[in-house]
């Protein structure tokens, strides 16, 4: 029997707001009371091809305090695909002093009608007083994945992600920002239906709270909605600049930032744009359009508007909350480059950037059946 299961549910608390990010999809449930649990082994994104399907649902957020009581109930409709993008003013919970979030219910309340499925029961991350966060890029960043040929997809879709190399000095870096109580945001190209590998892989080193961002790509094939499309399978401008705004909005404007990619594809000029909306002397316009004629981006009509009005909120933001967060920018080298990859006659500040070089290390090689036997006298 299949019912409604969330993908990812992220809830944040700030001073002001209650942020959610969530996504819900329909999923078999495949553990019966009286069945032994297999063990945990880490899994690999096409065991989760099914989030390819898309649905709609209504989800009520029931809000409780230390003792549990309930002060705020109110049910949310997603959008086409199963998604929420939630924020809950505080001062419409009437919180008063002895009363503070505790806990956050979910429920799908619109598959059948008058049941309340539980979807789970969520610690929201406090991220209340100053904030320092740490946006990362994943793939060619933290690990040396590949995408360019059928074989190397299919190995990919196949495989848990522990077993592409390694980026050593990357994740080095990230963890020693992370050590300082940044908190960690996950960016990659890959699909959505990747985010239990990824999450695999983010346990087994011992980060735990992370934020995943993916790309969804129901939407790049979708006909109706034109916010991704087909050119965006391998231009990754829109796609991560909006992310990273989303970022901003779910969460507040922050007091300090790392933002660490690669000189692969487009993450210098996505960065030092995302720098510019912060420190730059440009008007939002002026900025979107430098970046609607850039390869990174490419911009079809409605993702034009989409990305302007972006652009506009964060400007508003960031006059709203009357902050200047320090950023500090990492970007991965590819060989022994000593300049960023950027488009020509480039007005963007490189001096916010620093070039950094990393090892790679590779997973041991695992034995074949044959050469794992251990010969008998």
């Amino acid at each position: 029997m299949k019912r409604a299961h969330a993908v990812h549910f992220l809830p944040v608390l700030t001073d002001k707001w209650i942020g959610i990010k969530a996504s819900l999809t329909m999923k078999e449930n495949i553990y019966s009371s009286g069945e032994k649990l297999e063990k945990f082994s880490p899994s690999f994104p096409i065991q989760a091809y099914r989030l390819l399907n898309a649905y709609h649902f209504k989800m009520k957020i029931v809000i409780k305090d230390e003792n549990l009581e309930p002060f705020f109930e109110e049910v949310f409709e997603s959008d086409s695909y199963g998604s929420f993008q939630l924020k809950i003013p505080l001062n419409e919970l009437k919180i008063d002093t002895n009363r503070k979030v505790h806990i956050i219910e979910a429920y799908e309340v619109g598959k059948i009608n008058g049941l309340e499925m539980l979807l789970g029961t969520y610690l929201p991350l406090d991220l209340k007083g100053p904030k320092k966060y740490i946006i990362c890029d994943f793939d060619k960043t933290l690990v040396d994945t590949k995408y360019s040929t059928p074989e190397e997809i299919y190995y990919s879709l196949t495989s848990p992600i522990d077993t592409f190399p390694t980026l050593t000095e990357s994740i080095e870096l990230f963890k020693k920002f992370f050590d300082q109580g940044f908190h960690p945001f996950i960016l990659s190209a890959s699909p959505h239906f990747y985010e239990n590998a990824i999450r695999d892989w983010l346990y087994a080193n011992n980060i735990y709270t992370a934020g995943i961002f993916l790309k969804d790509y129901r939407r790049v094939f979708s006909f109706l909605d034109s916010d991704l499309s087909p050119k965006d399978l391998k231009v990754q401008g829109i796609y991560k600049l909006g992310h990273l705004l989303d970022i901003i909005y779910l969460t507040g404007v922050p007091e300090e930032m790392v933002l660490m990619g690669d000189n692969f594809e487009s993450d210098p000029i996505i960065y030092l744009t995302f720098y510019e909306l912060f420190y730059g002397n440009k008007e939002p316009r002026q900025i979107w359009k430098t970046l609607k004629d850039s390869e990174s981006f490419k911009l079809n009509h409605k993702q034009n508007s989409l990305v302007l009005n972006k652009i506009f909120e964060l400007s508003d933001a960031v006059k709203r909350s009357g902050i200047k967060p320090k950023i500090h920018i990492y970007i991965r080298k590819r060989a022994n480059e000593k300049n960023l990859s950027l488009p020509a006659n480039h007005d963007l500040p490189v001096h916010a950037v620093t070039l950094y070089e990393t090892s790679i290390k590779h997973p041991p090689k695992l034995k074949s059946k044959k050469e794992a036997q251990v010969p008998t006298k």
